[in-house]
């Protein structure tokens, strides 16, 4: 989404479970952009790929110049296998969001009797863990655990299960020196490395219990207690309570109590007031409350860029790490009230992501300085493309690209639950029950549930080509 809406729409060919042409049964032009059938779930298939864009290396303020240089990319989903960055714009009241990775063994096959002859399962993933015990040989291996170099994968014995995730502590972090240095503060000083490195998971079925109506923290708890396969929470925000971990909320506000402004490039990313509709300072948790129209909010992760670690940022930016990998679930139960205003981007409510370099550069402004126009990625899940539209449509941009001309209908009245699952070069957008709970781990069998092709769901499949 940049500030851009698109035009001319080609009506897609789209399948149901059934394997029907939903455009054939009908379609409408409406503000220039075509529209067939309302489904429930819309599966991209063929998403990732081969292919480079310009990744920014240089911001002059002074000048406007921007440098870049060609990056290559490869594999399941990319480049959407990348950090993304979460965005919103009202009217929308945003309920809950929760983020969920693969544990270790985890798997999205779905039952035998609703895959489809051309979906390919395997396993994927990696489980952030949670350490409680206190045995001798345990918090030597929870030790060694922490020397080890980010991105490697561990394997420990846990209160006598061998369990495996991927390392996301520093060498020199307080929880590592706390293992080898009082082993009776394990248990406090992992939590707390854990928390301040988005890894958080919940007990295997305090969440998936909880009646649809709680607006109960998600709880956490320790990787021994998710179920083998089930995928982890690593970021939850709940309105209602003021619930918020794993995740920062920002906003292209910059020059107001953090960020940057320049007459260059304008306002930076900044930590978002809780109102949403000015910067801050420090982060803030949303308000439970209904952003107003032509207002965003950013969601990144809570593990700040230090270093490289994101490669360039804009100078002088808040600047965080999205949410990275080839296997990820985003869940969220929200509303889109139309709120009867009109105008450019008034009464559009949209839901979309991007490759977080993206918001990290610049968002809105020159062309080459951002990794945009070159095609490092946006996804629009659910976005009203005209003033009071009912119609959420959702649409792919980058080397690879398409549009679906079918649509969810918008929830200008009450809350819905929907998840984006994404593995396998499959997107899948589906529309769900509103028992489902977001706890701290997501069963497996959910997962499966909307990779797999479902006769009983009103589907819209579209298959992208390269």
């Amino acid at each position: 989404m940049r500030n851009v809406v698109a035009a001319g729409a080609v009506i897609a060919a789209t399948l149901s479970g059934a394997a029907a042409d939903l455009c054939a049964s009908g379609s409408e032009l409406i503000g220039g952009n075509w529209y067939c059938q309302a489904v429930q779930k819309i599966t991209y298939q063929g998403v990732g790929g081969s292919g480079k864009y310009n990744k920014i290396t240089k911001m002059d303020p002074v000048s406007g110049a921007c440098s870049s240089t060609p990056f290559s990319y490869s594999g399941s989903l990319a480049p959407l296998n990348e950090e993304l960055s979460l965005h919103f714009r009202g009217p929308l009241k945003l309920k809950q969001f929760a983020v969920y990775t693969p544990s270790s063994g985890s798997s999205t096959k779905p039952k035998m009797a609703k895959r489809s002859p051309h979906e390919r399962r395997h396993a994927h993933g990696h489980q952030h863990f949670h350490q409680q015990h206190k045995e001798t040989r345990e918090l030597q291996e929870a030790a060694e655990a922490e020397k080890r170099a980010v991105g490697d994968w561990v394997t420990a014995t846990i209160n006598g299960e061998v369990v495996s995730w991927v390392n996301t502590f520093g060498s020199e972090t307080p929880a590592a020196k706390a293992v080898v240095n009082d082993a009776t503060t394990i248990t406090k000083t992992v939590a707390e490395a854990t928390a301040t490195q988005t890894a958080t998971v919940a007990s295997e079925k305090a969440g998936a219990s909880a009646p649809a109506s709680s607006a109960a923290p998600s709880p956490k708890a320790t990787a021994a207690s998710v179920a083998s396969g089930d995928w982890s929470q690593v970021a939850y925000y709940e309105a209602s309570s003021g619930t918020a971990h794993g995740l920062t909320f920002l906003n292209n506000m910059g020059g107001q109590g953090s960020g940057t402004f320049d007459y260059v490039f304008g306002n930076s990313l900044s930590y978002a007031a809780a109102d949403a509709k000015s910067g801050a300072s420090s982060p803030q948790v949303l308000n439970d409350m209904t952003l107003p129209s032509n207002t965003e909010i950013t969601i990144m992760s809570d593990k700040e860029c230090s270093g490289d670690s994101c490669g360039y940022y804009r100078p002088d930016t808040v600047a965080y790490h999205g949410f990275g990998g080839s296997s990820k679930a985003f869940f969220l139960e929200f509303s889109m009230p139309d709120d009867g205003t009109s105008g450019w981007n008034m009464n559009m409510p949209a839901f979309w992501m991007l490759n977080a370099q993206i918001p990290r550069t610049l968002q809105y402004g020159k062309a080459e300085c951002s990794c945009w126009t070159s095609g490092c990625a946006e996804f629009d899940v659910f976005e009203v493309l005209d003033s009071g539209n009912t119609r959420c449509k959702s649409t792919l941009h980058g080397n690879i690209k398409g549009g679906n001309s079918d649509y969810f209908k918008r929830p200008t009245s009450g809350t819905i639950k929907a998840a984006v699952v994404m593995h396998d070069d499959q997107i899948h957008i589906q529309i769900l029950d509103n028992n489902v709970s977001f706890g701290g781990s997501m069963p497996s069998s959910t997962i499966s549930d909307i990779c797999a092709n479902d006769s009983k769901v009103l589907t819209s499949i579209f298959a992208l080509s390269s």
